[in-house]
């Protein structure tokens, strides 16, 4: 078993107020969920109107698959309009490393 985790910092330039920061987010996280089906929600910065931390989850056993989906999860943050992804940590667990 491989798990592969990221938290990502997000800036929203955009957003005035925490309903229109929860728009891009909800948004992006929804998306996310639905096509790669990775475990994902806002886990920090929720004070906070133009920043978001978000942190996700793959569980496979294909080390080699879970970096290609890591990759194109990473595209998908870096192409948001609404957002700049200012941090990205990516970490990949295997049993009994």
């Amino acid at each position: 078993m491989v798990v592969a985790i990221a938290v990502v910092e997000l800036h929203i330039p955009a957003a005035r107020g925490l309903k229109e920061k929860r728009k891009v987010i909800k948004s992006l996280i929804d998306r996310l969920a639905r096509r790669y089906r990775v475990s994902i929600a806002e886990t920090g910065h929720h004070e906070l109107h133009q920043r978001s931390e978000i942190g996700l989850a793959l569980v496979g056993s294909d080390r080699a698959h879970l970096d290609r989906s890591m990759d194109r999860i990473r595209q998908v943050f870096e192409t948001v309009p609404d957002a700049e992804v200012i941090r990205w940590d990516q970490d990949l667990v295997e049993e009994g490393a």
